[in-house]
């Protein structure tokens, strides 16, 4: 039986209040399953990157429930919520969130170590995944030199280098060309099939669509299945 690696119930998030209130995400219900990969599409302004960021406990959403390894994010204390992200989570972001003042390598190192892994573990696991990226020769420089589409995927070697037991990508192929859009959105799937990784992806790239094992369009905060 296939479990859920993350379920999420009546999940709804208001912004503003009164005359100006913005139902950003209506009663959202979803389970992700281990080893599977989802994609959800929609226009802009549908909600989609609202809901990725309640369901990985970086909005708190105004009602609903998010179960994940036991803690429901909605309840959980703030300053617990930072452990579980780091213990069950990946993400990769529209704006990069690198760290200025490291390398590429450092980005995607750092991180493992604070998740316990050995520093010169972390080094080399850092290392083998941005050349699997095609950054074997940009490990050393800082983000500053480098492009919009090496950034992405320092984001995206962060982000799978602890092997998460979910991972948020929010239009990871954004800033790729078609032929390298069409890679990692193939490594997702490999995750997903090797380690059980479940993948969530946000993205307006048809050029992905044959890579996820499910596809939902949101539209004005509500979520279904695409036809």
């Amino acid at each position: 039986m296939i479990v859920d690696a993350l379920r999420a119930t009546g999940v709804t998030k208001v912004f503003g209040e009164g005359g100006s209130e913005v139902r950003a995400v209506d009663d959202v219900s979803l389970g992700l399953k281990r080893g599977e990969v989802t994609l959800i599409m929609g226009p802009s302004g549908s909600g989609k990157t609202t809901l990725l960021f309640a369901l990985g406990g970086l909005v708190r959403p105004t009602a609903g429930h998010v179960w994940i390894d036991g803690h429901d994010l909605a309840a959980l204390q703030e300053r617990k919520l930072p452990r579980v992200r780091l213990a069950n989570f990946g993400f990769v972001f529209q704006d990069f969130n690198l760290l200025a003042s490291l390398t590429a390598r450092e980005n995607v190192q750092v991180p493992l170590e604070l998740a316990g892994v050995r520093p010169a573990k972390a080094r080399e696991r850092a290392g083998k995944l941005l050349k699997a990226l095609g950054l074997g020769g940009r490990l050393d420089f800082l983000p500053e030199k480098l492009s919009g589409g090496e950034k992405q995927r320092v984001s995206i070697a962060r982000a799978i280098a602890n092997l998460p037991k979910v991972l948020f990508a929010d239009e990871p192929t954004a800033n790729l060309d078609s032929k390298l859009g069409k890679v990692v959105a193939g490594l997702f799937r490999k995750l997903a099939r090797a380690t059980g990784t479940s993948v969530l992806m946000v993205s307006h790239d048809s050029r992905i669509v044959d890579t996820a094992d499910r596809l939902l369009l949101m539209e004005d905060g509500r979520l279904r299945a695409m036809e």
